[in-house]
């Protein structure tokens, strides 16, 4: 068995031709034919008399998970979740620190042939310090949780291979500087500031940037694909 997971900063539904497209942002979505797919940077404009993630839960035939970190009004802003699986548990936590941006992350436990699946969703601060925090937050929900398979993923906005956070996040899982595309500027990729995560090793078989010629102009990030199987069961002895 095998499971498509994406994440993707969808900068707003604002291309680099600074049009607000929701269409087209669906568009990449569905070129991606993920079973998952965790996003960031999503605006709750109404769209066509829907709410923009229902908008898109509609037209790809997936159920939408919420995780706003900015509420203002009628258009609340932040992370969301994707998802052809069935959830059984969520989890909305809070990494804001003092006098930044609110940020956040979803922890969703999934069910993925009889088995227990826990992926978190999340967009990560600006600065060294504030991601450092963050990451030590989010590895603690790994840490207390008992599941067969665990993956990371979002935009963590950490391009310095070795800093801290990336150090503590390679400990823990497994992917090195080489599955790491770059998918920042989303024209001419620079950084690999988007990451997918994956816990135990032999459960990821590959990732890859979404280069198409939409996904190029849809957003300031290129979509980050993984792909990934169930790790064995050890047979039971007699």
């Amino acid at each position: 068995m095998r499971l498509s997971l994406a994440t993707y900063n969808i900068h707003a539904c604002i291309g680099v031709d600074g049009r607000f497209d929701p269409h087209r942002t669906l568009k990449v979505l569905r070129e991606l034919g993920a079973d998952l797919i965790a996003l960031q940077e999503v605006e709750h404009h109404a769209v066509e008399g829907r709410d923009l993630l229902d908008f898109f839960a509609d037209g790809l035939d997936m159920a939408a998970i919420a995780g706003p970190t900015l509420l203002r009004g009628d258009r609340h802003y932040g992370n969301a979740l994707l998802t052809r699986l069935p959830v059984s548990h969520i989890n909305r936590i809070d990494l804001s620190l003092p006098r930044r941006e609110p940020r956040g992350a979803l922890d969703v436990q999934l069910e993925w042939g009889g088995r227990r699946i826990q992926v978190v969703a999340t967009h990560l601060g600006l600065r060294l310090g504030e991601r450092r925090r963050q990451v030590r937050l989010l590895l603690e929900l790994f840490e207390g949780s008992s599941v067969d398979l665990s993956a990371l993923l979002g935009d963590l906005n950490e391009w310095q291979l070795w800093g801290g956070a990336l150090g503590w996040l390679r400990r823990h899982f497994t992917d090195g500087c080489g599955r790491a595309p770059r998918t920042y500027p989303g024209r001419f990729p620079l950084f690999a500031l988007d990451r997918v995560w994956v816990r135990p090793a032999d459960g990821l078989l590959g990732v890859q940037a979404h280069r198409t010629h939409l996904a190029r102009r849809a957003s300031d990030h290129l979509p980050l694909k993984a792909l990934l199987t169930l790790p064995e069961v050890p047979a039971v002895p007699p």
